[in-house]
């Protein structure tokens, strides 16, 4: 296929989306009264937001949230029906509860060894000598350590563990078989652990988000199939007609991302060039095909139930969805460019990296419109604030990386600090964002137990956008003169150094106040799981001018 052929193709595809689009607003796809966008409340719960436990004082404090907001009036059929379809709820939260505390203590645990990992390979950047008497803190493992961490440990273990617990509410099912996840998980992390001491010893595959030996990578996919054993078994024997859209989301992440990993892993069979085509094949759709919909399922889910109103446009998110299942399959090839690739190859990625501005929009749009109104509840909810934050930077990241696909642009930015800033941007600035929302949601309902210290979910989200926002300005400013030095013929190599090592420092310092933020939320996590600290009666909310209450086991956790 030549470039002309593939680019009218492209075109072609590109107005039919804009057609797609066009008809989507003609057939009032942005009605709020979309039936299918209220399957995930209960009779007369729209309208009263929801977080993990209730208490009427705390309660009010969201309620005044949106002044004028009307609250339903139920019948008595009405609160027969609620009080049966919560039942229903608390059995799912039950029978989830161990399984997902088994799955998020292990991603907190991840998470903190990825930072401090990710925080010895930025120093080091600029301290090139740090540590240097010890070979698996040299630049070369620690990092990629870091990278591993978070990609296969903090990442999917907090992913799964939000679905094992959002599946069974969704389909209103006890979950089926929780018994194969836990030994998946413990598969899972004892073959995480012997892939990064084998990269700490200097046993790589070689290839990026792909280091290790594929010979420890059958752990990951035995672990990775016991675990998915039980979502398909309770998907089975669901109760519900209607599947809500974060169902989709997780089902097409937990079908795509077996695939992706076998075929990255297949021994012997990827050489050369076709091997860097297949790495960054694999790269980029791990991040926009597994860990992006996991986190948009739950953007989906959590965004609606805290502040009690449906998502604006149901279909307007089925849109999205088909859209990001269409167009970010060749996504990565967009990395190649200027290298020993076809040209068709690299002109589709590029084509494809810019059509990802239709689930894009398609999912800011709706997020902005759900909230419309409601953006004051941000004030008191700790879920809420990082949920549309995560979302905010799903549009920021996606809309850079389009640009950035643009020849212009990676002339310029490719194999620079500037890749780097993005890649975390999407991976950290998104994904773990959502995560840690809806952690601060699920965890109370997990553990019958409230946060003990609201103040350290504040002091965890100051820290984190402060860290991140300090090294992803820095990262893109360094990265960008780090680019046009590299393009300048008349300047040594040396200076595109140089001139990034202020940013490479400030890229340390962001990083340190992130992972402060991290060991706080860990200190807080566990504490939670210990029972350590006040015992409170109600959601943890911000800025509500109230005390914990100290409260016994027995009164704990509500219904809803």
């Amino acid at each position: 296929m030549d470039t002309v052929t593939l680019l009218l193709s492209s075109f072609i595809l590109s107005v039919t989306g804009l057609l797609i689009f066009i008809w989507s607003l003609r057939k009032r796809l942005f009605d709020a009264t979309s039936a299918a966008a209220n399957v995930i409340f209960s009779p007369g719960e729209i309208g009263r937001g929801e977080e993990p436990a209730l208490s009427p004082d705390k309660r009010a404090a969201m309620d005044k949230a949106v002044p004028g907001e009307t609250k339903p009036v139920l019948t008595a059929e009405q609160e027969a029906a609620l009080h049966k379809d919560l039942a229903e709820r608390v059995e799912a939260d039950t029978s989830s509860a161990f399984v997902t505390f088994v799955f998020l203590s292990c991603a907190v645990v991840w998470l903190i060894v990825a930072s401090l990992a990710g925080l010895t390979s930025s120093i080091k950047l600029h301290e090139p000598d740090w540590l240097s008497q010890y070979a698996w803190l040299t630049f070369g493992r620690i990092r990629t350590i870091h990278l591993n961490a978070v990609a296969y440990g903090w990442a999917p273990m907090a992913a799964l563990g939000v679905a094992n617990w959002m599946l069974p509410r969704l389909l209103k099912t006890p979950l089926v078989g929780g018994r194969w996840a836990i030994l998946g998980a413990m598969i899972w992390n004892a073959g995480l652990i012997a892939g990064l001491g084998c990269i700490a010893v200097g046993l790589s595959d070689g290839m990026e988000w792909l280091e290790i030996p594929w010979q420890v990578d059958i752990l990951l996919v035995v672990g990775g199939a016991m675990v998915g054993l039980p979502l398909v078994y309770t998907l089975q024997n669901r109760k519900v007609h209607h599947l809500y859209v974060s169902i989709w989301y997780m089902g097409a992440a937990l079908f795509w991302f077996p695939i992706l990993f076998l075929v990255g892993n297949l021994p012997a069979v990827h050489f050369g060039v076709q091997q860097a085509a297949m790495n960054w094949w694999f790269g980029h759709n791990v991040l926009g095909l597994f860990y992006t919909p996991m986190a948009l399922a739950s953007v989906y889910y959590f965004l609606p139930k805290i502040i009690g109103r449906p998502v604006q446009s149901y279909n307007l998110s089925l849109l999205g969805f088909w859209t990001l299942a269409f167009f970010y399959g060749q996504v990565g090839g967009h990395h190649l460019i200027g290298g020993p690739v076809p040209g068709w190859l690299i002109t589709l990625s590029v084509v494809q990296s810019v059509m990802m501005l239709v689930p894009v929009i398609s999912f800011s749009v709706n997020q902005h419109m759900t909230m419309r109104g409601y953006f004051s509840k941000l004030i008191y909810s700790p879920t809420l604030r990082f949920i549309v934050l995560g979302g905010m930077m799903y549009t920021l990241s996606s809309i850079q990386g389009s640009v950035e696909a643009l020849h212009s642009v990676n002339t310029v930015a490719h194999f620079t600090h500037f890749t780097v800033a993005h890649a975390h941007l999407g991976l950290y600035g998104f994904f773990t964002m959502v995560m840690f929302g809806a952690i601060y949601f699920v965890m109370p309902r997990v553990m019958a137990w409230e946060w003990p210290y609201p103040r350290l979910i504040a002091a965890h989200f100051w820290l984190v956008v402060l860290g991140f926002s300090i090294y992803f300005v820095g990262l893109s400013i360094g990265g960008w003169l780090q680019g046009l030095a590299m393009l300048d013929a008349a300047r040594p190599f040396m200076d595109s150094v140089t001139v990034t090592i202020p940013y490479l420092q400030s890229r340390s310092v962001g990083g340190a106040v992130m992972t402060l933020g991290q060991l706080l939320f860990a200190v807080h996590f566990f504490a939670m799981a210990l029972r350590q600290g006040p015992g409170r009666v109600g959601a943890a909310l911000l800025n509500t001018g109230e005390k914990p209450s100290s409260v016994s086991d027995s009164n704990l956790a509500g219904a809803r």
